[in-house]
Formats: C-alpha cells, structure tokens, sequence
C-alpha cells in the first residue's frame, strides 16, 4: 500500500470510526432527554428525522443535483424508497429511541445489534446455503448476549422492562429491513442519495405520526424543552444523524465494506460509554458481559461475510 493509499485508507477509518461514535452519542442523547423532560419518542423521531432529512436533501442538492431529480422521476425507485424510508429508516429510529425511553442508550444499542444476525440469516436463507463457522458462532455469540442482558444470568427472571426487551426486538428486525432492503437502491442510485432520499421521507412519516393523534381528538402537545434540551436535540439530528450517516458512509467507500462493519462496531461501544461517564447509568457485570459479546458478534459475522464484495456506487 502506497503513503497515499494507506493515507486514505486512515482518513476512512477515521471518519467511519466517527460516524459509529456519533450514533452512540446520539443513543445518549435520547436518553438524556428522557431523563430529564416529559418528551416521547415520536417527537424526538420526527425532529431527529426532519432535521437531519433537510440536512441531507441540501447535501444532495449541492452536490448530486442531476442524481437526486432523476431518482425522484424513476417511479418505480420512488416506490421503494418510500418503502425504504416508512419501514426501514422511520421503524428503524422509532424502535430505537423507543427502546432507549424503557431500557438505557447502552442496552438498546446492543440489542439493535441484533439486526446483524438477522441479516446474516436472511441472507443464508436466500442463498440456500448454512450459516459458516464464523457466521454461527456470532450467532451462539448474539444469543448468550442477549441472555445476560435480559435476564442477569437468571433464566427465571427478566431483568429488563418487558417492553424494553420488545423495542430492542423490533429495533433489530427492522434494522434487517433498513440494511437489506435498498440494495438495488444503493446499486442504483447511491449509497448517499439513497439514505438521504430515505430519511427525508421517513422524517415526513415520523411527523405525521408525532401529529397523528389530532386525526381523533388528541391533543398534540410540544414538549417544554429549555435551551439546553433544543441544543441537545439539534445535536441529535446535526451529529447524531447527518453526521453520523455522512461520515461513516464515506469512511466505508475509503476502507470497504468488510472493515467499515468492523468499525462499526463502535457505535454500541460508544453509546454504553456515554451512558455510563456521561449519564451515570450503571452496568452489572453481566450487562458488560453481554456487551462484550454482542461485539465480538459483530467482529465474527463481518470477518465471515469478508469475501462480499459492495458493488454501491457512492
């Protein structure tokens, strides 16, 4: 490797590294407006999302012009980025800062780790093929995590909110959707343009249904966020996400997509850091147990899976 392409290579994982550590930051985020305001999920969601789509539709418009209204004009891909972005993106952050509202930013990232060993199977199932050595075993791997983390080492009890256990659930399976549903998108189209176009309209969706309640006599109510909360949620929109996404989807078309799912694996690192130094929540034992796990899962599946190949244009 070259002085420029090893510099290259760095700059990637430098900026992927980042993007994982944003999306952590945001967890914490969440969980901080949590904490200290009376704010659900949806709001957080649709600021998270309007914010961060118009963010991104500005990028693109700056930038991929041309791409951004020929894709807009494709029927058929304007279809299934809705798709894309109603049931992937949107039940993809809804299920997350849902998850984060009953459990921790730590828990609920790790849990939405998950979302790795359903791809992995999904994508056995397609290919008729059993899962590799590697490949099972981040199975076994996810499986005994995400038994310490529910139940402390206590197959008789549950130790987290039930509810929480449900979200983390749904947030995995809908993490599935948002990987390997837009593929022919990325293919297409982009991995940018793709996500961008996506999140604006899964913002669109997140509103209505922050707004939803008002259809039947519901009263929608604004949360009474001082400034520090609106800094806090701006910063989960501008860092958290278009940051976060911009960052780590470049780090990914410098280093490739086998290493930048490594790197990914800072993201729950990230988020169970900020928790614990920065939120003061407190992990047993078994929950770092569980942590270290659901990594060393991500660290096993993606090394599996090296020999694919991404054929996305950027």
């Amino acid at each position: 490797m070259g002085k420029g392409s090893r510099e290259r290579f760095l700059f990637g994982v430098v900026c992927a590294l980042a993007g994982g550590a944003l999306w952590g930051f945001s967890g914490a985020c969440s969980q901080y407006l949590f904490a200290h305001y009376d704010i659900d999920a949806s709001f957080i969601t649709a600021a998270r999302m309007l914010g961060s789509g118009a963010l991104f539709l500005v990028l693109l418009l700056a930038t991929r012009r041309e791409r951004l209204v020929a894709m807009l004009r494709d029927r058929a891909s304007f279809r299934h980025l809705v798709i894309f972005g109603v049931f992937g993106l949107f039940a993809c952050q809804f299920s997350y800062i849902a998850s984060i509202g009953c459990t921790n930013a730590g828990t609920a990232t790790v849990l939405q780790s998950l979302g790795t060993v359903w791809v992995m199977l999904a994508a056995c199932a397609l290919a008729k093929k059993p899962p590799r050595v590697g490949e099972a075993l981040g199975l076994v791997l996810a499986l005994a995590a995400t038994f310490l983390i529910a139940t402390q080492g206590d197959p008789s009890s549950l130790a987290l909110p039930a509810a929480g256990l449900a979200w983390g659930l749904v947030n995995s399976l809908t993490v599935a959707i948002y990987i390997m549903y837009p593929k022919r998108l990325m293919f297409v189209w982009g991995t940018l343009p793709t996500t961008g176009i996506g999140m604006a309209i899964g913002g669109v969706a997140a509103g209505i249904a922050w707004a939803a309640p008002a259809a039947w006599g519901g009263a929608v109510v604004m949360p009474a966020l001082d400034a520090t909360g609106w800094l806090v949620l701006a910063a989960i929109a501008v860092l958290g996400t278009f940051a976060a996404f911009t960052l780590y989807l470049h780090g990914v078309a410098l280093v490739g997509p086998v290493t930048g799912s490594l790197l990914g694996a800072m993201e729950p690192v990230s988020a169970t850091v900020f928790a614990a130094l920065w939120l003061g929540t407190s992990f047993t034992g078994f929950d770092w147990a569980g942590f270290l796990l659901m990594v060393s899962m991500i660290l096993f599946v993606s090394v599996a899976g090296g020999k694919e190949k991404s054929t996305a244009r950027r």
